[in-house]
């Protein structure tokens, strides 16, 4: 699969209507066009992995994981810099995480401009 990013859209994956809402939100105030979906399985059967620039995503969802979605775009060659958000979190996870190319593993609640730091960092790669 080929990914090339000619636009800086954020994706953002998350269960949570309200995260998913809140983080458009702010992301749109800062100037990024984003996208959410509500699954992984929903990101992956949109076909928009290829202007995906940059992916926002949380760890625990049913279905397919934040983590297990990360393996399937590496596994695809698609590496769209991921940013991991997650209440559930510990230093296994987030070594897995960051050792698959995560840009960051942000902890439920984390600091908008920390998240909107690590997204510029994300877009930059």
């Amino acid at each position: 699969m080929s990914c090339k990013k000619e636009t800086k859209l954020v994706a953002i994956v998350d269960d949570d209507d309200s995260v998913r809402g809140t983080l458009q939100e702010l992301l749109r105030s800062a100037g990024f066009p984003s996208r959410g979906f509500d699954s992984a399985e929903a990101f992956l059967t949109s076909g928009n992995q290829q202007e995906t620039a940059c992916l926002i995503t949380d760890i625990r969802m049913p279905g397919m994981s934040g983590l297990e979605l990360q393996s399937r775009l590496n596994a695809e060659r698609c590496k769209i810099p991921t940013i991991f958000i997650t209440a559930h979190g510990d230093e296994e996870m987030r070594f897995q995480a960051l050792r698959a190319g995560a840009v960051e593993f942000l902890p439920k609640p984390f600091d908008d401009e920390v998240l909107l730091e690590s997204v510029r960092a994300a877009l930059e790669r």
